[in-house]
């Protein structure tokens, strides 16, 4: 098996030491869950359920208010305690039900009961995801419902695994993958059922031998099922290069991977389809990773969806230096965090910690645009961030959009990594798209 990778990209250091060989702790939360009813690309769901109410763990409490949107259920049993504007890990306010625990985790009637998916229509299997709420849990949140209902299934040729974890200091799929690869495994064989031309490729970046060792062994006896080895490259797990990577076409700007006969979910993602198919288990939990250099102990855990991160940094031992900088996600595409208090959501995998602010010590180094095109040749997809970044200082939206492909973007943070002058190319990117954006709503 060689080991393949895509056009462009950066080598920012890895950092996974610090946690890939702490395993996945299961993590009882000991305060109140505040579940977002926005944690997943499309419509926020509507709640089901009022102050007072008590719920059972796998009960819905917040129903998909459209076709691209997605169920949210309970992950305990407790009582509603307030249905009300909660901030997010991006700082603004929006609905969440906040439920205090019983400690008794009651589980809702069906939840558990087991099945065999082979007898199920494909319909049924499709049914069952929707009904779980499983969103794409590598950061996306797309509805994983949508993304399996695509028009023509008979010329899907491959459905990717997505285990590549390429974003620095980020360890929770590696440990899965090592702990769980023979249901992995089964999950993609459920997805296959729905697309009877394709094959399974389980995408992993060579620096993680244990991983890919265990999905080798769990795939032997699967015949349409195989381990891809990748370069350890950044970002080697965006959706785009990993079908560029498999399919060796280019996936042309604009197009889905649908249109190149692929559906690519996180080996996260797959594992929760094979926990709700066979054993009828809506999404309640993940497994997330607190690392960085301020973490008392970095590690990897199960979490239930809506518990604070301050709980899980006090898991960790607390802070072991107070950090300049606190990340929902990784360094390259993760976001600052003004508290710690907002809750983990389905697409949440990682909470960094870092005890020195590089963005801010490139601020006071940032000079002209020095033309080197380095930008260019590392960005995955081929776009032109230097012209990019003339139209978004600009504001010509038209040429941004229309001429430069700039929506496109996947905001992966390699053109900044790269840039000699140090300018904030995707910060400018992002705040741009969201700006296009919001006048399209209009």
């Amino acid at each position: 098996m060689g080991e393949l990778t895509f056009r462009g990209g950066v080598h920012p250091r890895e950092m996974k030491e610090l946690s890939c060989e702490m395993p996945l702790i299961p993590y009882a939360p000991k305060g109140d869950l505040v579940i977002m009813t926005n944690q997943h690309i499309g419509k926020p769901a509507t709640a089901v359920v009022a102050k007072g109410d008590h719920v059972l763990a796998g009960q819905l409490i917040a129903e998909a208010s459209g076709f691209v949107s997605a169920n949210i259920v309970s992950p305990v049993s407790g009582t509603v305690k307030a249905v009300e504007m909660r901030p997010t890990v991006m700082g603004s306010m929006a609905q969440a039900i906040v439920i205090t625990p019983d400690g008794e985790n009651t589980m809702a009637e069906g939840v558990g009961t087991k099945c065999s998916y082979k007898d199920l229509t494909n319909q049924e299997i499709l049914d069952r995801v929707k009904a779980a709420g499983i969103v794409g849990m590598g950061g996306a949140g797309f509805p994983t419902h949508v993304k399996l209902t695509v028009k023509e299934p008979g010329k899907i040729r491959y459905v990717i695994a997505n285990g590549a974890e390429c974003e620095p200091y980020i360890t929770c799929d590696d440990q899965l993958m090592r702990t769980k690869a023979a249901e992995i495994v089964e999950g993609i064989e459920i997805i296959l059922r729905l697309f009877p031309q394709a094959e399974g490729v389980v995408c992993i970046e060579n620096n993680k031998p244990g991983a890919i060792a265990a999905m080798c062994q769990a795939c032997q006896g699967h015949s349409k099922i195989r381990v891809q080895p990748l370069k350890t490259k950044y970002p080697q797990g965006g959706e785009r290069s990993l079908i560029t990577v498999i399919t060796g076409k280019h996936l042309k700007l604009g197009m889905l991977p649908a249109d190149a006969g692929c559906v690519v979910d996180n080996v996260a993602t797959i594992y929760a389809i094979y926990r709700a198919v066979k054993f009828n288990e809506p999404l309640m939990e993940r497994g997330f990773t607190v690392s960085g250099d301020a973490v008392q102990n970095p590690g990897n855990f199960i979490v239930k969806i809506g518990t604070s991160h301050q709980e899980l940094v006090d898991a960790c031992g607390g802070f072991k230096q107070d950090p300049k900088k606190v990340l929902s996600g990784g360094p390259m595409m993760g976001f600052a965090m003004t508290g710690l208090e907002a809750p983990i959501c389905k697409n949440n995998n990682a909470l960094t910690c870092l005890t020195v602010d590089e963005v801010e010590i490139a601020e006071g180094q940032m000079t002209a645009c020095l033309r080197c095109g380095r930008c260019s040749r590392a960005c995955p997809l081929g776009l032109s961030p230097q012209l990019m970044q003339v139209a978004a200082i600009r504001k010509d939206y038209d040429r941004y959009e229309h001429k430069l492909y700039g929506l496109d973007c996947i905001g992966c943070g390699c053109c900044t990594y790269g840039c000699p002058a140090k300018r904030p190319l995707m910060q400018l990117f992002k705040t741009t798209k969201a700006e296009i954006m919001a006048t399209k709503k209009r």
